[in-house]
């Protein structure tokens, strides 16, 4: 069983990397779907967290603390790849239209083409491993700018002004990225996840 610090106790850090260290890795590697990009994500939360950790004052748990760095280190590496993608990348190649109509009824958009089945229990699934493991790959076939936006936002919690400094893209490509994203993960999900589970 994984060791939790108590919010008021702070261990050497010396022990921040056997302690946290595959905690902050997973949290990573889930967002960045990169093992090395991954790593330097760690590696340089654990220095900035060396030299901050005199400001580190006991009121959260030492693991929040530092997944609260690892945070910012993150959304430095999207800010450096989104300096680096060119806009003609950030769009997928798939036609909306098309990805559309997989869903909806031409003829009448505000109706399903074929109503999604229900979910047994979606609560106890986000428990599940396995549902992570699939839920990471289906993270893993979305277009890579579809998979830092929704890695952001529904991961990480940054609201949309946020997001698109992160990504460097205008707030109507966000909302067209994040679209087409949960639309991907859900028929993703479906398949891979909820069908098998009935």
């Amino acid at each position: 069983m994984e060791r939790t610090p108590s919010a008021t106790k702070s261990s050497s850090p010396e022990r921040w990397l056997d302690e946290h260290g595959d905690a902050l890795f997973r949290y990573a590697f889930l967002r960045l779907r990169d093992r090395d990009a991954a790593e330097d994500a760690v590696q340089e939360t654990l220095v900035a967290a060396l030299t901050a950790r005199k400001n580190f004052a006991g009121n959260s748990a030492e693991r929040t603390w530092l997944v609260g760095i690892l945070k910012h280190k993150l959304a430095d590496h999207w800010r450096r790849v989104a300096r680096t993608v060119t806009v003609d990348t950030l769009p997928d190649a798939d036609d909306p239209d098309e990805l559309l109509e997989r869903f909806f009824d031409p003829a009448n958009r505000d109706h399903w083409r074929v109503r999604p089945p229900a979910w047994s229990d979606p609560d106890a699934a986000l428990e599940d491993k396995q549902f992570w493991g699939v839920l990471s790959d289906c993270l893993a076939a979305l277009p890579p700018a579809q998979a830092r936006a929704f890695s952001l936002c529904e991961f990480d919690g940054l609201d949309g002004t946020e997001a698109c400094k992160v990504l460097g893209v205008a707030p109507t490509n966000l909302w067209v990225m994040l679209h087409r994203a949960r639309l991907r993960l859900r028929h993703c999900l479906e398949h891979n996840w909820f069908e098998r589970q009935r």
